[in-house]
């Protein structure tokens, strides 16, 4: 059983003139794995990041998460899933300005139905996970943007999910902090997470196992330096 699977998926936008967002494809995402999505903005990386965790849903084909088929459940079920299967780390981080980082920390953890202490532990947790035990108090304006990141990942972790999604993850930082957040992540994958991640940056999507070229649509699997595999359409 993979962890995600997508069936001759494809998402077309209706309208006057209906914009195919993503071509048909079929796409395999086994446990533990680590993925760059690249290509020119506006060619579908987000259109299918947001339909991997749940956000957007296929207009064809069939996308199972463990071996669910998302197609047949109602939207509770869905939002329930996003919730325990997706965690989500955004380029602009989102942070509530008055609140502490362990604070912002637990948001992704309201709708839970979990106790407060609970929700205070499980943050506390995340942070340290992601270098920030002792930042924990800090507001967001005194974070640099390496700290603010780690925080919204840390959000993210407090959801123990098992698929991060990360969008841009290091647009907002210089280089130095953006290999800091990339070690970070790998760490993570290390740890089994698997970890999706839509990147402009060459050099991030260069070290990743796999990588999966978006253009107009159309997603094509490139060889990145490691790997033997030619580059080939997933048709």
């Amino acid at each position: 059983m993979y962890e995600l699977e997508l069936q001759d998926v494809s998402v077309t936008y209706p309208g006057p003139v209906p914009v195919r967002a993503l071509r048909p494809l079929s796409l395999r995402v086994a446990a533990g794995e680590m993925i760059a999505i690249v290509g020119r903005s506006g060619s579908g990386k987000s259109t299918l990041l947001n339909m991997l965790g749940l956000l957007d849903k296929p207009t064809t084909g069939h996308y199972l998460v463990r071996g669910v088929d998302t197609a047949a459940l109602p939207e509770s079920a869905i939002t329930a899933l996003r919730g325990r299967q997706f965690g989500f780390v955004f380029q602009a981080f989102h942070l509530l300005a008055d609140r502490s980082a362990a604070e912002n920390a637990e948001l992704s953890l309201l709708y839970h139905r979990m106790p407060r202490r609970r929700r205070r532990r499980r943050a506390i947790a995340a942070l340290e996970r992601v270098g920030l035990s002792h930042r924990i108090d800090a507001m967001p304006g005194t974070l640099s943007g390496g700290e603010r990141q780690r925080v919204t990942i840390a959000r993210a972790l407090a959801q123990e999910p098992r698929v991060l999604l990360c969008d841009e993850p290091t647009g907002n930082l210089d280089r130095t902090n953006s290999d800091l957040i990339m070690g970070l992540l790998g760490a993570l994958n290390a740890e089994g997470l698997t970890v999706i991640i839509v990147t402009h940056d060459s050099q991030i999507a260069d070290q990743m196992p796999r990588r999966l070229l978006i253009d107009d649509g159309a997603v094509t699997e490139q060889t990145t330096p490691g790997r033997s595999a030619q580059s080939q359409a997933i048709q």
